[in-house]
């Protein structure tokens, strides 16, 4: 085991994936929201290619492939994220399937392709960079939540630039940007069609907003049933139980 990690890494399980993840308190820790996007936005079963901008540790592609045979690049400028990243995709034996690639999002399009792939995901810093109201966040976690290396325009503009036309790009963000991805998708040819808002508990306001768009379609926006992540009596919701553990709970 102690070939695959590194410093205070540890391994752990994405349960209804039956897959393994390599993450570090001090650098990376993939969040709910991460897993949300993954089962939130609409993919090819069989073939075609995906691109996840923003991957962090790998978190996304490594979810996406329990559910498609596509072929998968993860984007992730961090070296030690990235390198993260690399040894998970290995230890799950899916160097076939994913791609890790260590690039600046706003350079990637034309080292990837311009309008080659069906779907782009993209979980992105959620806080302007002048947000940093934890001054004891390490480096990794600062560019990973702040937009100080990336911006919520560059990586919607980037997402728009990869997908073919009629491709699908999904975003996982905070409600409280709802109009700033909205302007931002329409401004780069990508019409929003399907929104879900993500609650801590019923009563509470949402927190999370996952967004799915199309390359060049046709306005039809449709808001879909609200996610309670908690019930009253604070346990996961049957709904949040069953995307963290399938049946292995």
């Amino acid at each position: 085991m102690e070939q695959w990690l590194k410093d205070d890494e540890r391994l752990d399980y994405l349960l209804a994936e039956d897959l393994r993840i390599i993450q570090s308190p001090s650098v990376f820790s993939f969040s709910l929201d991460a897993v949300l996007l993954s089962k939130f936005v609409n993919i090819p079963v069989n073939k075609g290619k995906i691109v996840d901008l923003c991957s962090g540790n790998g978190v996304i592609p490594l979810f996406l492939s329990a559910r498609t045979k596509a072929q998968i690049i993860g984007v992730e400028l961090q070296e030690r994220l990235y390198d993260m990243a690399v040894r998970s995709v290995k230890y799950n034996k899916l160097d076939e399937q994913i791609h890790m690639i260590r690039g600046d999002v706003k350079e990637i399009p034309p080292q990837l392709g311009i309008e080659k792939y069906d779907v782009v995901t993209c979980n992105p810093p959620y806080f302007l960079a002048h947000e940093m109201s934890d001054k004891n966040i390490s480096e990794h976690y600062a560019i990973a939540r702040h937009e100080i290396l990336l911006t919520l325009n560059e990586a919607i503009e980037s997402a728009s630039r990869l997908l073919k036309q009629g491709g699908k790009a999904a975003f996982v963000h905070r409600p409280g940007r709802l109009l700033d991805i909205v302007t931002a998708m329409r401004e780069n040819r990508l019409e929003p069609k399907r929104i879900r808002f993500v609650y801590p508990k019923f009563g509470k306001e949402a927190n999370t907003l996952l967004i799915e768009g199309i390359k060049d379609g046709k306005p039809d926006l449709k808001i879909l049933p609200p996610l309670y992540v908690y019930d009253e009596n604070n346990q996961y919701t049957a709904e949040v139980s069953e995307i963290l553990y399938g049946d292995k709970k």
